[in-house]
């Protein structure tokens, strides 16, 4: 199957997102959508699919002008889309979320499992995956969830998928199995659209690159026609030479001690402190325990042992209200559920953690506490009409912003920031790290969880590594590389 989307325009309301965008996907390509956060990329999807319908340009199946009305429509037509946030019934088994919008049923009008177990099966093995088929999806990791997303599209004999930051929240085996899947996809003819930030995944997977910017199709090349800083300028209009800023600030005397930090089953016997000033990386697999202990310090979750010393001075942490208190913020990795209040608006999610500063005796100054947000999501390049607009309603990148500006502008000491970055574009990446060159150079402190390499090592002080619950090691700025984290974290020396 072949589509070509020509001047696509869109618009909601007044705020016009697409401006005249063309894309060409064939046969057995997998085609790399890029760009920044609120380029336009997912709008473009959804009109291709029939979510929302385009105000001006025409979209091509096959040289055959189509309009569809729906997204059955054009899964009906051949085209999926696995979108990042998945389309999963938690409480139903693999197997029924597979055939849930085609069941099978017997000559009696009774669902026929026997059947719809025998397709599943030969569908799996046909791109080599194995799939627990009677457990609950939700009971099943992401990767398995995104698994079952890309058999059931299958079963809809989809000739072209798009896949939305697919592999996000993957562990690297689920990341590596569904490149596996790709390149079988591939094999068999299937078109794929692969909408992301990591720069290292398009480049080993990807056929072909268009990237957008500022809801226009700026350039469409081969990967091995592309370089890397060409696609950065493309992307963002500038060049940006160093990705990661240079760190010149000197970390100052220790202002946090975490010491026998200990949850049977997650962590056990953590150790290490914090300087004033410093940026604490710390890297590890998934699964490894690295968010758990950073929840636990927040007093998000529980631990049976262990102790705070913050400046010296015991601290009790019993629920995340004492780390705010103590002067603490916390960038959860999970924004959606976690990070914001997606029906709130832009504005009051900015402001959660700092209400009480524009609060007198229990009355809001609303002239006060606009004028802060509107500081704060003008200094993290929150791209919005409004900030009275839902937060929901806002790209992923913007959403990460926003739960960044929340919690710098309460003014912390230290901020622990679960992968900061995720889902985030070059471009904003930037900006991100030179905030955080800004805040340590003021004298706040840093913890930085990531699972990407390269931003461990570009902006860290020192690497505290961890595997399976226990600190494997740590390693200054100077002396880190990928081969000595990775030794560390899985399990050598």
């Amino acid at each position: 199957m072949e589509i070509e989307l020509r001047d696509i325009h869109k618009a909601f309301g007044s705020n016009e997102v697409l401006k005249g965008v063309n894309l060409k996907l064939k046969s057995g390509e997998v085609h790399a959508l890029m760009g920044e956060n609120g380029a336009g990329k997912s709008t473009l999807m959804n009109i291709l699919t029939g979510i929302h319908k385009q105000d001006k340009g025409q979209i091509f199946v096959d040289g055959r002008e189509v309009s569809f009305k729906n997204p059955l429509e054009a899964e009906a037509n051949g085209i999926a889309f696995i979108h990042q946030e998945l389309n999963i019934w938690p409480n139903l088994s693999i197997l029924e979320n597979l055939f849930m919008m085609h069941s099978i049923t017997n000559s009696m009008g009774v669902l026929d499992f026997k059947a719809m177990r025998r397709i599943a099966e030969e569908k799996c093995r046909e791109i080599s995956i194995e799939l627990p088929l009677d457990m609950e999806a939700g009971e099943c990791s992401v990767g398995q969830q995104q698994m079952t997303e890309i058999v059931r599209n299958l079963l809809l004999d989809a000739k072209v998928v798009i896949m939305d930051e697919p592999t996000a929240a993957l562990t690297e085996r689920e990341t590596e199995k569904l490149f596996e899947v790709m390149r079988s996809l591939k094999q068999r003819g299937v078109a794929m659209v692969y909408i992301s930030h990591r720069m290292e995944e398009v480049f080993n997977n990807c056929d072909t690159i268009t990237v957008m910017r500022d809801g226009v199709s700026v350039a469409t090349k081969p990967v091995g026609e592309y370089a890397l800083g060409q696609i950065v300028r493309d992307m963002v209009g500038r060049s940006i030479t160093e990705f990661y800023p240079a760190r010149r600030n000197k970390p100052g005397e220790v202002v946090l001690e975490v010491k026998h930090f200990e949850q049977p089953g997650l962590f056990h016997d953590i150790n290490f402190n914090l300087r004033k000033g410093e940026i604490l990386g710390v890297a590890g697999l998934m699964g490894a325990g690295r968010t758990e202990i950073m929840r636990a310090i927040f007093g998000v979750d529980s631990c049976k042992k262990g102790e705070l010393l913050l400046n010296g001075q015991r601290l009790v942490i019993q629920k995340p209200e004492d780390a705010i208190n103590a002067g603490i913020g916390f960038v959860t990795e999970n924004r959606k559920s976690e990070g914001l209040i997606l029906d709130f608006s832009i504005m009051r999610n900015i402001a959660l953690p700092s209400v009480d500063a524009f609060a007198k005796n229990s009355v809001i100054n609303f002239k006060k506490l606009t004028a802060f947000a509107d500081r704060m999501a003008a200094k993290l390049g929150v791209k919005a009409q409004d900030l009275g607009l839902e937060a929901g309603a806002l790209s992923g990148g913007n959403q990460q912003k926003v739960v960044i500006a929340k919690w710098v502008g309460m003014q912390p000491n230290i901020i622990i920031m679960d992968e900061p970055t995720r889902g985030i574009d070059v471009g904003a990446k930037r900006d991100i790290y030179e905030l955080m060159n800004e805040l340590t150079a003021s004298g706040v402190s840093i913890i930085m969880v990531s699972s990407e390499l390269p931003e461990v090592l570009g902006m860290s002080d020192r690497i505290m590594v961890i595997h399976e619950g226990r600190i494997a090691g740590e390693l200054l700025h100077d002396e880190a590389n990928q081969e000595k984290i990775m030794s560390l974290a899985t399990g050598g020396q």
